[in-house]
């Protein structure tokens, strides 16, 4: 038997209470009633993935799943704030406030792929809702320090494969044999990438060997999947070691091709930098618990792809640098949508943002005192200064963007040139008085 195949036979590792540094006082309290309520109703309820992992690596999990004998109806029917959803994987969501509870019924899956589960031609899972045991479940789990159970019944944690001990040793380790594991699923190529990343973990030389042969199945992965995938990757607040890793495995093509051929063919380093100060950028905005926006990162990873196209547009069309900059954004931007879709509310105000650059460059008149109202005014200054730090605008362009915002009204009419405060608009209304009475004829 493989190191990772679950121990369906012979069960699994039960490491007791005082064998493990997991409390309940880790876990939320909301997570505990679901929890409770499963195992005083006879059902068996635990703890598992991220939550018992990061718990003890000693982090502090933000989500907890539960995984139980009880199916979604049966879970349903005990909780009055249960939601059922999903389709291709039906489970239930118990709402604590904002807080929810992802509830999941252990599944049957036999080896991997040769059960009742629908697949497709390629090997990758279509449907899985044939429900088992917990020692069937097992297999729904990706990697092995995700598959870590922690028993309400007792508080012991139950281990079917070598998680524990990748736990300790920092070791990322699919169950089972890796490339028939993403060829089931060809996301658990970038899942690898991103906990890698996230948790600082090696991958396992075995789970890692088959990626950059295997990359080529993420093609046949729905783009709004993979953009999913991608906010994961890059908004979490460990975008530049995903990255890395992405880079590593040669990954980055099949979510940003235009970014990844860029990079290719960057001899000075320029692209390679730009990006890796975006994303440092984005990270700190992470830690510091600021907000993110995919505007921002996907402007930051097409950039120099698009400056490049619209080089080439003007050059042949002859076309204006702002038209031009447009007629490249359209282009990239939707030949984008067919690697991970990106949502128009993002990708419009992102053009905005880019042709601002070129607008910051004229300090003078009304048009350019207007910027400084503009709504995506602070979002395209913010890349002014992370194209200044990057050397490929000008750092006293940037200085005087940030200085007029201190100004006062009068001083800023003044660093734009403007003479004459803007005249008032006469009114058009009438006046609001009653007409006075005709005489009768």
């Amino acid at each position: 038997m493989n190191d990772t195949e679950p121990q369906s036979h012979a069960g699994p590792t039960i490491i007791p209470r005082p064998e493990h540094g997991l409390s309940r006082a880790d876990i939320s309290s909301n997570a505990l009633k679901v929890l409770y309520r499963l195992k005083s109703t006879g059902h068996q309820a635990f703890l598992v993935g991220g939550g018992v992992r990061d718990i003890l690596l000693g982090h502090h999990p933000k989500d907890f799943d539960v995984a139980t004998d009880a199916h979604p109806d049966e879970v349903r029917e005990l909780f009055r704030n249960c939601r059922l959803i999903g389709r291709r994987f039906r489970l239930a969501h118990v709402r604590f406030g904002r807080e929810v509870i992802e509830v999941v019924t252990f599944r049957s899956a036999g080896d991997g792929v040769a059960d009742d589960r629908q697949h497709s031609d390629a090997g990758r899972i279509l449907r899985d809702n044939v429900y088992g045991a917990i020692h069937e479940d097992i297999w729904r789990r990706d990697f092995t320090v995700n598959a870590l159970y922690y028993n309400i019944a007792d508080f012991s944690i139950w281990d079917y494969t070598s998680g524990m001990d990748d736990v300790a040793s920092r070791t990322l380790r699919l169950i089972g044999d890796p490339e028939t594991r993403y060829q089931e699923d060809p996301v658990r190529m970038l899942r690898a990438a991103r906990f890698a990343a996230k948790l600082r973990f090696d991958i396992a030389e075995d789970s890692a060997e088959p990626i950059r042969e295997l990359g080529e199945l993420l093609r046949d992965v729905p783009p709004a999947r993979l953009y999913d995938e991608t906010l994961k990757l890059f908004q979490s607040g460990h975008a530049t070691r995903s990255f890395e890793r992405l880079q590593e495995f040669n990954l980055l093509q099949y979510l940003f091709p235009h970014t990844a051929a860029a990079l290719a063919s960057d001899e000075t380093g320029e692209v390679q930098n730009f990006i890796r100060e975006g994303l440092e950028n984005t990270d700190r905005r992470v830690h510091a618990d600021e907000p993110v926006t995919p505007m921002f990162l996907y402007a930051v990873m097409l950039w120099h792809p698009i400056r490049s196209l619209a080089t080439r547009i003007q050059a042949e069309e002859e076309s204006s640098e702002i038209e031009a900059l447009l007629d490249a954004c359209d282009e990239l931007v939707s030949e984008q949508q067919d690697h991970t879709s990106y949502p128009r509310r993002f990708s419009t105000p992102m053009k905005d943002m880019l042709v601002m650059q070129l607008r910051f460059e004229n300090r003078r008149g009304a048009r350019a005192h207007r910027l400084l109202n503009h709504k995506r005014f602070r979002a395209a200054y913010d890349f002014l200064l992370l194209r200044a730090r990057c050397g490929e605008a000008d750092p006293e362009l940037a200085e005087w963007w940030t200085e007029v915002q201190t100004l006062d009204p009068g001083e800023q009419r003044k660093a734009f040139s403007l003479k004459r405060p803007p005249r008032r608009r006469r009114s058009s209304r009438r006046s609001s008085r009653p007409p006075k009475p005709r005489a009768a004829q």
